[in-house]
């Protein structure tokens, strides 16, 4: 579980991207996430017809996916509740509820049926307004069981769920409030070995990966540029054709791990960089390929779409090592997305 400046932290970076964490959440990395929604709600009778009052509350939900455990926790609290009775109304704010519901599905892209979650004993919470003020916090853990180390037999024990959570207001004679999907994360636990890091782990799937190299850093600066000119000017790299675009800026690129078709790729590039700049062996340089031959997208797709360019053997090495630490840092498996930028 997340220590608690880590949730200072992630509150703190959440309120500087308020537009994404007031409505589904605001996405950090592949390891935290956060949303903080404020309500505020018109209570009316019965019928719909008359206002009985004004409900104002703050939701965050704080989560937390676990690298080295098949684990993710979410902190979420209902806080900061005010109210205000129309005159006349007889209401009694005190009767007044919030409900706060979590659910869960599990599901294996391998439709393996043993890939499940465990969900906290308790998912929901539906209390009155003075119980949400003495306690605004409350915390769910989910997990998933492995087997023990199965990666090397090809059983990566990928688990995919969608968590939910829905919202309740309620009172007596009071019209009831109900939010279906008033937040959601897409979660993965994986058992994926040591192309992942750690061996096992969790993720937000839908949190972004990127490769951020710098054209200033003098030991990838000639990798930045490369990538840099086939993202931005790519008719001017090797192979050159009209309308020619290279994705892994805006589109993503997708992490390769078969070996055999990473090879392919390389000499695919091999064979373009000889062609355009000959023999190149005895020299320092090396032929640089982008999108990277680990990637579905590298030279040997097929389309055309990548360029090749020879660049400093160190250089290329040190690119080489820093996409390996994104891919173990972000747990990108096979056929995951990530992104690459290119600052100056």
């Amino acid at each position: 579980m997340a220590a608690g400046n880590e949730q200072t932290d992630l509150r703190e970076q959440c309120t500087k991207h308020r537009e994404a964490a007031a409505s589904k959440g605001w996405l950090k990395s592949r390891f935290e996430t956060c949303q903080h929604r404020p309500f505020d709600l018109v209570v009316r009778d019965m019928r719909g017809t008359q206002e009985i009052g004004r409900l104002w509350f703050d939701v965050w939900v704080l989560g937390f996916a676990t690298d080295g455990a098949r684990r993710v926790d979410f902190v979420s609290s209902i806080e900061n509740i005010r109210v205000q009775t129309a005159p006349g109304s007889g209401a009694d704010a005190r009767n007044w509820t919030v409900g706060q519901y979590f659910s869960h599905t599990s599901g294996s892209p391998s439709g393996d049926p043993s890939s499940t979650v465990t969900p906290p004993k308790k998912e929901s919470r539906d209390e009155l307004l003075g119980a949400w003020d003495k306690q605004p916090q409350w915390t769910l853990t989910y997990t998933s069981p492995d087997a023990g180390p199965q990666w090397s037999k090809g059983n990566l024990q990928l688990v995919e769920s969608l968590i939910m959570t829905e919202l309740t207001v309620n009172a007596p004679d009071v019209a009831p409030y109900n939010q279906v999907d008033a937040y959601h994360s897409n979660v993965r636990f994986d058992y994926a070995g040591p192309i992942a890091g750690k061996h096992k782990g969790t993720v937000f799937t839908e949190g972004r990966a990127e490769l951020a190299l710098s054209l200033k850093d003098p030991a990838v600066n000639e990798s930045a540029q490369h990538i840099l000119d086939a993202q931005k000017n790519p008719e001017r790299t090797f192979p050159s054709w009209p309308g020619k675009s290279v994705p892994g800026a805006k589109e993503p690129l997708h992490r390769l791990i078969d070996t055999k078709k990473q090879e392919a790729n390389r000499e695919k590039s091999i064979s373009e960089c000889t062609k355009v700049w000959g023999n190149y062996s005895g020299t320092p340089l090396q032929c640089d390929e982008y999108p990277f031959a680990s990637t579905r997208e590298g030279s040997n797709k097929g389309d055309n779409r990548y360029s090749v360019r020879l660049i400093d053997g160190a250089d290329n090495e040190t690119g080489g090592r820093r996409l390996n630490s994104v891919y173990t840092a972000n747990r990108i498996l096979d056929g995951d997305p990530f992104f690459v930028k290119i600052t100056s």
